[in-house]
């Protein structure tokens, strides 16, 4: 048996780095698991590489596409790409879930079971919200990062037009190209939130955050998100 500690994923899951983690209880904040590989479910592993990789491998290449300042053909084509992988990938997971639920990191390793969160994450909002309660309940047995709940809760709030609780989502002004976080709830007692779900302090997540001067700018985003739909 191996132990393991973690504080990634939470910006984004990140291929080929060893991840590091130790044990955490159930009725806490997880943040951590003890994985023995002798117990997972080793017919699933394949399959749930497939999975992750084709989940994160495409998005790295927009990422870099992006910054390179590519040409709008070579964005599109990416986009499509993520656009087909992610169908065949919330299939995949569908049939997984139905058959074994929810699997967490003790199952089938910690990418296998981030691969299936986020194909949640980036899915429909009908799909997001079908699968919210199963997360909710896999947080309070230890199976899945409460990072991951927060982000799921966090990603659904802004689809449905609501304020988020944890400053996970951002969005970029359609007309100025400005990046902003949305529009947060109770923003004075946003970190307080993130630490109870384990997730770092917003200046380390977000470079340059200035809670004071968000807090001023906050009616201008909201009227951004209002006035471009953002979702």
């Amino acid at each position: 048996m191996k132990t393991y500690h973690a504080s990634t994923f939470i910006k984004r899951a990140i291929i080929g780095v060893a991840v590091i983690f130790a044990q955490a209880k159930a009725s806490a904040q997880v943040i951590s698991f003890v994985i023995d590989s002798s117990k997972f479910k080793m017919a699933l592993l394949p399959m749930l590489d497939t999975i992750y990789k084709d989940d994160q491998l495409p998005r790295f290449e927009l990422i870099n596409l992006t910054r390179n300042n590519a040409g709008q053909a070579k964005l599109d084509s990416i986009k499509r790409i993520i656009k087909k992988k992610d169908e065949i990938n919330l299939d995949k997971v569908n049939g997984i879930v139905e058959k074994h639920g929810w699997l967490g990191p003790q199952e089938i390793g910690m990418n296998g079971s981030q691969g299936i969160f986020l194909v949640i994450q980036h899915a429909d909002l009908a799909t997001q919200k079908k699968y919210l309660p199963l997360i909710k309940q896999a947080e309070k047995e230890g199976k899945t990062l409460s990072s991951n709940l927060a982000l799921l809760e966090d990603r659904i709030a802004m689809r449905e037009g609501r304020e988020q609780l944890y400053g996970s989502q951002g969005f970029k002004d359609k007309v100025t190209g400005t990046s902003y976080i949305y529009p947060i709830a109770d923003v004075g007692q946003l970190d307080q939130r993130r630490k109870q779900m384990g997730m770092p302090p917003m200046a380390a997540y977000v470079k340059n955050w200035d809670l004071e001067e968000y807090k001023k700018k906050l009616p201008e985003i909201a009227q951004i998100v209002k006035e471009q739909n953002i979702r």
